[in-house]
């Protein structure tokens, strides 16, 4: 038979171990926190910007890497700072363009247990541990997003962005798919069952480009803009608060 005495102490071991469990989910507020203001600090001054994504996992002699080189080149001499996820492959393909063009070159780093790892072409770096606010910075300063072929991050930056411009969070900007046959199953299936059972409209496909070179992505940016400037309009930078 528990004696009361026993009951008390389970009680209050519960207690402690529950207060323990919510001190420390009320300080993660501060981490997070630090996290948005110090990515506002340092990418405010960094407009325009073009955000690239693409696999950690291709190595340098694969020619998506030599592509995207060239991309990330291509976008700092046209004025754009290259924003990428600050790692491996891809990522780092696109820096590595950027310090050889003439506009900044960002890394914006996520600690993860494997793959993730600082690449040495960025001029300005940021760590995040949680990936929801690494996100936030990807869009709020981004004039358009450059997707290269990639995994499951990439794939989850590429349906995020399309999600806020969907629904109106995000300002429309372009979304740029680079090499149509690596992307082709997936949009085949986008407009066969997505759009095909409704579950979006068909001009939620008008959202996505599909080009192949360097120039055709710099086209793209500089077409959907073009007299108007990269500045946000007042009704942008509105919605740009609501992210």
């Amino acid at each position: 038979m528990i004696r009361d005495d026993d009951n008390f102490q389970e009680r209050l071991r519960r207690t402690q171990e529950h207060e323990r469990s919510l001190t420390r989910e009320s300080w993660k507020i501060f981490q997070i926190m630090a996290e948005f203001v110090e990515g506002f600090e340092k990418l405010v001054t960094i407009k325009p910007s073009v955000s690239v994504f693409g696999s950690a996992r291709i190595a340098p002699d694969h020619p998506d890497y030599e592509l995207t080189v060239r991309i990330g080149k291509a976008l700092s001499d046209a004025g754009f700072s290259v924003v990428t996820g600050g790692g491996p492959g891809l990522m780092e393909a696109a820096n590595k363009g950027a310090r050889q063009g003439r506009s900044p070159s960002i890394g914006l780093n996520i600690q993860l247990p494997r793959e993730q790892a600082a690449n040495a072409y960025q001029d300005i770096e940021l760590y995040f541990r949680h990936f929801f606010s690494r996100k936030v910075m990807f869009v709020k300063y981004a004039s358009a997003y450059v997707v290269m072929p990639g995994g499951f991050g990439t794939l989850d930056e590429l349906c995020e962005i399309l999600t806020l411009v969907q629904t109106g969070k995000s300002r429309h900007i372009p979304i740029i798919l680079v090499r149509g046959e690596f992307w082709k199953g997936m949009l085949d299936w986008f407009q066969d069952k997505l759009v095909g059972t409704g579950m979006i409209n068909a001009e939620d496909m008008d959202l996505i480009t599909v080009v192949e070179e360097p120039d055709e992505v710099v086209r793209v940016i500089f077409d959907h803009y073009g007299s108007r400037g990269f500045e946000p309009s007042q009704e942008e930078r509105e919605i740009m608060l609501e992210l």
